[in-house]
């Protein structure tokens, strides 16, 4: 079995007048939010085995706060920041070798590769909350490919 844990960021605060996207901070209710969500991994033994994470502010501090996961290889990874489900579903079959990849990154890319990978069609999404996880199962061996998923496990704050 593998696994793909799918991370959206914590709530982020709004932008500044002139502020690039990339730089706005996690708000202090997203503080505790992605706290939660690391307390909600760890409790379910989900600690990934690689971490991808999107190079914006936001998602860096989403990973920083969930806390200890006991995971040496945490990549940050450009192409996650405005990623399509092609490019994420991309970005998985790359990490193959991990059996339980985590990717931080940010919605509608995460929400609609949740439903793409679990039905087969991202028109069958009804949200990732800030701080959604998503959890899907592959069976060993299986494609990363739309309705190839299992969705085990969805937790939001």
């Amino acid at each position: 079995m593998r696994e793909l844990i799918l991370l959206r960021h914590a709530h982020a605060e709004s932008p500044a007048a002139g502020q690039d996207d990339r730089q706005r901070p996690l708000s202090a209710v997203g503080l505790d939010e992605a706290r939660a969500a690391g307390e909600w991994l760890r409790a379910h033994d989900l600690r990934p085995d690689r971490v991808l994470c999107s190079p914006a502010e936001r998602t860096r501090q989403t990973f920083a706060a969930l806390g200890a996961l006991d995971c040496a290889d945490v990549r940050e990874e450009e192409a996650i920041y405005e990623a399509s489900p092609g490019t994420l579903i991309a970005l998985a079959d790359a990490h193959g070798d991990a059996r339980r990849l985590m990717l931080v990154g940010h919605n509608p890319g995460l929400e609609q590769l949740a439903a793409l990978l679990h039905s087969g069609q991202t028109s069958d999404y009804r949200g990732m909350p800030p701080s959604g996880i998503a959890v899907l199962e592959f069976a060993a061996g299986a494609a990363i490919e739309p309705g190839a998923a299992r969705l085990s496990r969805f937790w939001w704050p």
